[in-house]
């Protein structure tokens, strides 16, 4: 089968192994369950599945996150796909580890990668799935709780929640983003 690139999957997080297990890496994490080849082209790491009949181009930026626009606006220039077929996942503090959220627009909430992507696209209209990593605690300073590891607990409840961002993405691939939504939006284990 001839692959056709119909999708752009970002997943959020920063390069390095020191970084590799963190809470802001869970979209990193997510993409490494769909493939493990992954190549190197200008700012990011691609691989190329299929879901269906839908050619999926994985991405993760290697600018660290708070630049993560610029490889989004590489990909998307590079592939001539419109801003519909891209999905954007990240971390989310303010939702517990077991809980996703897909949005199609709305604000960055904070998250200064999201808030990039926005600001080089020049729209905040991008699908998105967020992946709760856990509410900060209180004695917490935030820069330290995203770059922390996650529990062994919270790993088993991540491959849990990674199955289904898979099915949430097939489902957005067939154009059936309210369905995703419906579905996933109440998801918490």
């Amino acid at each position: 089968m001839n692959f056709k690139e119909n999708w752009v999957i970002v997943g959020l997080g920063n390069p390095g192994e020191k970084y590799r297990y963190t809470r802001h890496n869970v979209g990193f994490m997510f993409l490494d369950t769909l493939s493990s080849d992954f190549k190197k082209k200008d700012n990011y790491l691609y691989s190329k599945i299929n879901i269906g009949k839908e050619g999926l181009i994985l991405v993760k930026p290697q600018t660290f996150m708070n630049l993560s626009g610029y490889a989004v606006l590489n990909v998307m220039k590079f592939y001539k796909l419109s801003l519909d077929k891209l999905i954007v996942i990240f971390d989310d503090i303010s939702f517990s580890v077991g809980k996703i959220r897909l949005r199609e627009k709305g604000s960055h909430g904070g998250h200064n990668g999201l808030k990039n992507i926005f600001d080089l696209l020049g729209t905040n209209k991008v699908k998105r799935i967020k992946v709760g990593v856990g509410n900060k605690p209180h004695n917490w300073n935030l820069d330290d709780w995203v770059l922390s590891n996650f529990s062994k607990y919270d790993f088993e409840i991540l491959e849990l929640i990674f199955n289904k961002i898979s099915d949430s993405i097939n489902l957005i691939v067939q154009n059936k983003f309210d369905d995703a939504m419906n579905k996933f939006n109440r998801i918490l284990f």
